[in-house]
């Protein structure tokens, strides 16, 4: 059989390194980016000789992370994949606070992590394997991590609302391109529900004053509402399982 790859961006902690682990196994070829290295995912790979790659990369910086991973796809055999898949994942909770209070370096990097990473990362995993096997058997797949605050506005989140309501409807329009292929891509948005990540210690951390929902996620967590890692990395592959995969550009495992 032929093997399946996997690129998964944000894949040194948290959901994105669950992900990865959760994929690691024989026959899957895995590449993580992130910041930093997955001492765990290391570890495993190792245990189970799968095949990984880790890059620590910046991808507040994406073109040039782009036009590394296009160079890294043009060295693959374009029959060796019977599938090929795109997550990210990577994001950036961005400065919290009104906007007029928040530093501008901040707000391009999470403008960049979450929604010019996705882009730019997208067009350069398109281009890599339009001509594999795997495009004409209908099996790549880019899965863009969104959240329910691209659809549902904050106080003291717009950037992060921007970025993640930027991505909705960036995959809206790519799933509209790519149904003008021949053998096009199948995308979605999948928003993983609440998790109990570093993202959400940060949220809980915040001053109130700049932050005026910041007890509701104090709720959740003592409230045991938070998912771990390791389970929402399931329901996000499980869905990215799914025979209908692709019919919805825009999705919520909550609504499955």
């Amino acid at each position: 059989m032929a093997d399946s790859l996997f690129i998964v961006t944000g894949a040194s902690r948290g959901m994105g390194e669950a992900i990865a682990l959760q994929l690691l196994r024989p026959g899957h070829v895995l590449l993580g980016i992130a910041r930093g290295s997955s001492g765990p995912l290391a570890a495993q790979a190792v245990r189970q000789r799968a095949s990984v790659e880790q890059w620590t990369r910046d991808l507040a910086q994406p073109a040039a992370v782009a036009d590394e991973l296009a160079g890294w796809l043009r060295s693959f055999d374009p029959a060796r994949f019977g599938a090929a898949t795109l997550i990210h994942n990577a994001a950036l909770v961005g400065p919290i606070g009104p906007v007029d209070r928040a530093d501008a370096a901040d707000i391009a990097a999470a403008l960049r992590v979450g929604l010019e990473a996705a882009v730019l990362l997208a067009g350069a995993f398109l281009r890599g394997t339009r001509g594999w096997h795997a495009m004409h058997q209908r099996e790549v797949k880019v899965l863009n991590i969104s959240s329910g605050l691209g659809r549902r506005a904050m106080a003291g989140s717009a950037v992060y609302c921007a970025a993640k309501a930027g991505l909705d409807h960036f995959t809206r329009a790519l799933a509209l391109d790519e149904a003008q292929q021949p053998h096009g891509a199948k995308v979605v948005s999948l928003a993983p529900g609440v998790i109990d990540t570093a993202m959400q210690a940060e949220l809980r951390a915040s001053d109130p004053g700049l932050f005026p929902d910041r007890d509701t996620f104090v709720q959740l967590k003592d409230g045991g509402q938070l998912l771990s890692p390791e389970a929402a990395a399931r329901r996000v592959l499980d869905y990215l399982a799914r025979e209908d995969f692709g019919t919805h550009p825009v999705a919520d495992v909550r609504e499955v």
